[in-house]
């Protein structure tokens, strides 16, 4: 999915903005090159480049060397091509029917995980005249997509004639970590020895991948041995750690992205006793002031964090009074009094003494990756680079 500009022009207040720091960006895909240095990196930019906006997203990892893009839906890879991007293009979720081929066409790298997906992409590329370029996928022991070990040589086989027959490239074989981001846990070990096995079974049989790939973020960041020749990097990408298990951001020379802000709506005084939003699950132990926050959960705010949310006002931590409602929320400012339109900010780098990603993640009970992700479509994206606002906001759609 892509962005559209609005008409808001970059210097307009806004309710809310999300500010993505393509600055950043480009410094993370270079930290995580540095862990990656003999293999090529994919930057994964799926659900909006979750949530911060898929083609400046995109083009700010091209310009600081990702050699890939991946996404995982066909018609977020088209939505690409269609804003012009370059390269190497990888999608790879499927389904019977889907637009096979239109991203044969748009030279998009798909992925099969099955029988009836072969049967599809090569139907694909016979109408298109184009030969199709096919990753083959092996389920090494994450359950999900992917082709069983006892299936595999009978995919592996098909996809062989299908190349034969000039109809597909075989340029990817390839599987997906169930617990990198556990370090040390059975299960990774694990699955390596399967990948490596059912690669040997691929080649074995005639087959000449570009590239073999099984590392996620977490493996980028702590497993060199499962690098191969491509790693394919998401979460970490924005600065995000995959897991607190990792390691912080930091650790690893990467930085935050998105920062999160609103201008407060209201800020009054209010007695002792006080209720506050829906079901009076707070009320206020004093005389005091509160400070009305113009998102909620409509916004992508998570509701779960009703009474726990971090909010940085004032040069303060202030804690969500309350439930957070669809539009908005409340903070208890303490008797302080910030101007109506002062900023309150949810989470960002953290450079400023504001809480992260991380910190809303823990207060929701959820990961990182959702908080960022679920960032919804009323909050415009701000595209600075190095301090300086980019010429658009853009919304995410």
């Amino acid at each position: 999915m892509t962005g559209t500009t609005t008409p808001h022009p970059p210097s307009a207040p806004l309710r809310a903005r999300a500010e993505i720091d393509l600055a950043a960006l480009r410094a993370n895909v270079r930290a995580l090159r540095a862990h990656a240095p003999k293999a090529q990196l994919m930057a994964v930019v799926k659900s909006d480049a979750y949530g911060h906006g898929a083609v400046p997203c995109a083009r700010a990892a091209l310009e600081a060397g990702a050699a890939w893009l991946g996404t995982a839906t066909p018609e977020e890879a088209l939505a690409l091509r269609a804003a012009g991007l370059p390269g190497r293009l990888m999608c790879w979720l499927w389904t019977p029917g889907g637009p096979w081929q239109e991203a044969v066409e748009a030279d998009v790298d798909v992925s099969v995980s099955g029988l009836w997906a072969l049967r599809e992409v090569t139907g694909a590329a016979a109408r298109a005249g184009v030969r199709a370029r096919v990753h083959l996928k092996a389920d090494t022991g994450l359950g999900r997509s992917g082709c069983q070990p006892h299936d595999w040589p009978e995919l592996v086989a098909a996809a062989l004639r299908a190349e034969a027959d000039g109809l597909i490239r075989v340029v990817g074989l390839w599987s997906h970590f169930a617990c990198a981001d556990e370090p040390g846990h059975p299960s990774v070990a694990a699955q390596l020895t399967r990948f490596r096995e059912m690669v040997a079974h691929a080649e074995e049989r005639g087959v000449r991948p570009e590239v073999r790939h099984i590392a996620n973020s977490p493996a980028t960041l702590t497993l060199p041995e499962a690098h191969f020749d491509l790693v394919r990097t998401g979460i970490s990408l924005y600065g995000i750690s995959p897991s607190p298990e990792v390691g912080t951001p930091a650790d690893f020379g990467l930085r935050p992205v998105m920062t999160l802000s609103a201008s407060l709506a209201l800020v009054k005084h209010v007695p002792g006793g006080h209720g506050v939003s829906y079901g009076h699950h707070y009320t206020t132990p004093g005389a005091t002031t509160l400070g009305l926050v113009p998102v909620g959960y409509a916004d992508g705010i998570p509701r779960h964090a009703s009474g726990t949310g971090p909010v940085l006002v004032a040069g303060k931590w202030r804690t969500v009074a309350g439930r957070i409602a669809m539009d908005q929320f409340v903070v208890d400012l303490g008797g302080d009094e910030p101007p109506v339109g002062a900023r309150a900010v949810l989470f960002g780098p953290g450079d400023a003494g504001e809480p992260t990603a991380e910190d809303w993640a823990k207060a929701a009970g959820t990961i990182a990756y959702e908080v960022v992700t679920r960032i919804g479509t009323r909050v415009p994206r701000v595209y600075t680079d190095n301090g300086d606002l980019q010429g658009s906001v853009d919304a995410a759609v």
